[in-house]
C-alpha cells in the first residue's frame, strides 16, 4: 500500500470514530440524558465530560489524531493528486477543521467548561434548571451539525479512496 493510501484511510478511519463519538451523543447520550432531572442531568454530562477532560488516552489520540491524519493527506494530496480528488480532499478538510474542529472549540468546549463548574448540591433547582437551560439546547444543536459534518467529511474521504489507482 502507498503511504498516500495509507494516510487517507488513517484519516477516514480516525474521522468515522469521531463522528461515530458525535453520533452516539446525538442520538443516544443527550436522548437518554434528556430524561433526568436538571441535577441528575448536570451530574451526570460532569461525569461523561470529566472523563474527556482528563485527556482519556484513546479519546485523544483519535480527536487529535483525525487532524493530523487529515492535514497530512491534505499536504501530501496537494503533492500527489490534481483536479476532483484533490477537491475532495480540500473539501473534506475544511469542512472537518471548520465544521466539526472550530465548533469544538468555540461552542462545545466552552459549555462544557460552564457546566462543570456547577456546583450541582450548592444551589436550587431553579439554579440548577437554568444551567441546563443555559447548556442543553445549543449543545445539542450545534452537536447534531458538527454530527452531520463530521459523516459527511468521512464519506468524502472514502470517496477520495475509491479514486486512488489500485495498488
Amino acid at each position: 500500500m502507498e503511504l498516500f493510501h495509507l494516510v487517507v484511510l488513517v484519516a477516514a478511519a480516525l474521522c468515522a470514530l469521531v463522528a461515530g463519538l458525535l453520533f452516539t451523543f446525538a442520538v443516544v447520550a443527550m436522548p437518554g440524558l434528556a430524561n433526568l432531572s436538571d441535577r441528575e442531568f448536570i451530574r451526570a454530562f460532569q461525569v461523561m465530560d470529566r472523563v474527556i477532560q482528563d485527556r482519556q488516552p484513546l479519546f485523544v489520540v483519535v480527536w487529535a489524531g483525525s487532524v493530523v491524519a487529515l492535514a497530512v493527506a491534505l499536504v501530501m494530496g496537494f503533492q500527489q493528486e490534481d483536479g476532483f480528488t484533490l477537491g475532495l480532499l480540500i473539501s473534506a478538510a475544511a469542512l472537518y477543521l471548520f465544521g466539526v474542529q472550530l465548533p469544538t472549540a468555540r461552542v462545545h468546549l466552552p459549555l462544557n467548561n460552564e457546566i462543570q463548574s456547577v456546583e450541582v448540591e450548592g444551589i436550587d433547582e431553579a439554579e440548577q434548571r437554568q444551567a441546563r437551560e443555559r447548556f442543553e439546547a445549543r449543545w445539542n444543536r450545534s452537536n447534531r451539525i458538527r454530527t452531520a459534518i463530521a459523516i459527511v467529511t468521512m464519506t468524502l474521504l472514502l470517496v477520495v479512496l475509491l479514486r486512488l489507482p489500485a495498488i
